[in-house]
């Protein structure tokens, strides 16, 4: 009976726990719950127990922090509406592993000392949240140390440690406030305390000036408010572009560089000329035109005795547009999402009509992965260097920018509007971090939120709300320096935990 309540338990605080994250921002909520977990763990007195309530634990947290996901099957008419509350759960209890992994691997090697039990949890759980992050595709979401973008100087130390190494951060805050409150090791709860604030110190200390904005390089950002509902649909082609053409305004002079969402047009630029002459006659002379698009491929298939053209794939791209309707340069998304954009086996899935949950019969193709566009100087404004990172790829850290040629920004375009009111606020927060992570400022233009300008320390310094149609006109922000972690990528993360991990060994040793 006390095992179940403990599971039980386990679920709810897991359910707390991500009220830390976006749009709530509760992280001593989150603290807490894993204070309360790391006891229930370190109570089981088995490893089974152990497991199953880290797994419940987990099942909680991406229940609860994964709603979002259910709004988007509000769009898909091939399946009932209500399966989405389904998926959320389906997928929890799937990436609910990775906590009960990193909960029993704790139980296994640190049950005997509650100092070695506190430095095993940190570095298993960073290992795991990466393992989450590559295994099966990979699906990244909300690793712990994002609760800290809401406080920038905590999370200044993820220019040195990276995302994961934030999160062995988070979870030994939370350790130290276990060791604090039971009375128990009240010396090494220092020490633990003592690295958490040298290594936010060290980051605050260290950390560059902002450089300012450049001048010449004027940029507008444009927010359609246009709901999925109506993206898709033929009657609002014209009235969609409409207000696309509207909210960028009068073309002009000014060497002025214009950013439109993830899949902004319905047009195969490449394909349809008129489609590129009526988003030239956007812009002036000195200005280029950044916006989503579709890449298509097609082959002659011999059928029923006919030669037909058909749809064989397609890739999510990005397009630069010059004023005399050319296209100089294309981005196609490498980390695309499985089931949205593709059927993994599709040849086994389609006949179990699991096709029906992604649009069309052709699934998207990756592009090669992060890649560096040149985009030309005109009327006062410098030769640039852009990076892309289209939608969801903006989560994985250390996989963002083009390591041997280094951009000037990133650019992320993407499409938020599947996605609720949790969703947006999420994403955006991961881009924050990965602007802090990089030392490399970020453009995000969203069809109905949240759009931003993100400086190179990750502050916000402009934004659109949720659900406005509008547009931000500022200048482009300047990157910094390379980071030691845009430098080293998640090396420098597996290297500050291999510190944590080298330091439970040693108390291991000691207690024997």
């Amino acid at each position: 009976m006390l095992s179940r309540h403990s599971h039980i338990a386990a679920l709810l605080l897991g359910l707390v726990s991500a009220t830390g994250f976006a749009p709530w921002g509760l992280w001593p909520l989150t603290l807490a719950a894993l204070v309360v977990l790391m006891l229930l763990v370190e109570a089981a007195d088995k490893l089974k127990s152990a497991l199953l309530r880290g797994w419940c634990f987990g099942v909680g947290h991406f229940t609860a922090g994964l709603n979002w996901i259910a709004h988007a099957f509000t769009f898909q008419d091939a399946m009932p509406h209500w399966f989405g509350y389904g998926a959320v759960v389906l997928l929890s209890l799937y990436l609910a592993v990775y906590p009960a992994m990193a909960a029993g691997l704790a139980w296994r090697y640190g049950r005997q000392d509650r100092r070695q039990f506190v430095l095993f949890f940190a570095v298993a759980w960073m290992v795991t949240e990466w393992l989450r992050a590559n295994m099966f595709t990979g699906f990244a979401w909300n690793p712990l140390g994002v609760i800290w973008v809401a406080i920038l100087p905590l999370a200044d130390s993820a220019r040195w440690i990276g995302t994961y190494g934030l999160s062995v951060l988070t979870a030994l805050a939370a350790g130290t406030i276990l060791l604090l409150l039971t009375g128990r090791h009240r010396r090494f709860a220092a020490w633990t305390a003592g690295l958490i604030i040298l290594s936010a110190g060290a980051a605050s200390l260290t950390k560059p000036a902002v450089p300012p904005l450049r001048k010449n390089v004027p940029i507008r950002i444009v927010q359609p408010n246009i709901g999925q509902q109506y993206k898709h649909v033929e009657a609002y082609e014209e009235p969609n572009f409409l207000k696309l053409e509207r909210l960028s305004g009068q073309p002009s002079a000014a060497p002025r560089l214009l950013f439109w969402p993830e899949a902004a047009v319905p047009a195969i630029l490449d394909l349809e000329p008129h489609w590129r002459d009526r988003l030239a006659a956007v812009l002036g002379p000195n200005e280029l035109l950044m916006t989503g698009g579709l890449k298509l491929y097609y082959e002659f298939q011999d059928k029923n005795g006919f030669r037909e053209t058909v749809l064989t794939g397609a890739n999510n791209s990005l397009w630069v547009l010059t004023p005399d309707s050319r296209l100089i340069g294309r981005y196609d998304k490498a980390h695309l999402v499985p089931y949205g954009e593709y059927l993994p086996m599709r040849g086994l899935l389609q006949p179990l009509g699991l096709s029906r949950l992604v649009p069309g019969d052709a699934d998207f193709w990756p592009g090669p992965g992060p890649q560096t566009l040149e985009l030309p100087g005109a009327g006062g404004r410098p030769p640039l260097k852009m990076g892309v990172q289209i939608c969801y790829e903006i989560i994985f850290s250390g996989h963002v920018l083009e390591e041997k040629d280094r951009p000037d920004f990133l650019f992320n375009p993407s499409n938020d509007a599947w996605f609720g009111s949790w969703g947006p606020p999420q994403h955006l927060a991961q881009a924050r971090l990965r602007a802090l992570e990089e030392g490399m400022p970020i453009i995000r233009s969203t069809p109905t939120g949240i759009s931003a300008v993100i400086g190179p320390d990750g502050a916000l310094l402009a934004k659109l709300p949720l659900a406005k149609a509008g547009y931000l006109d500022t200048f482009l922000p300047q990157k910094q320096a390379p980071t030691p972690l845009s430098r080293m990528g998640n090396l420098a993360s597996f290297l500050f935990a291999a510190l944590i991990f080298l330091s439970a060994i040693a108390l291991r040793r000691q207690s024997r």
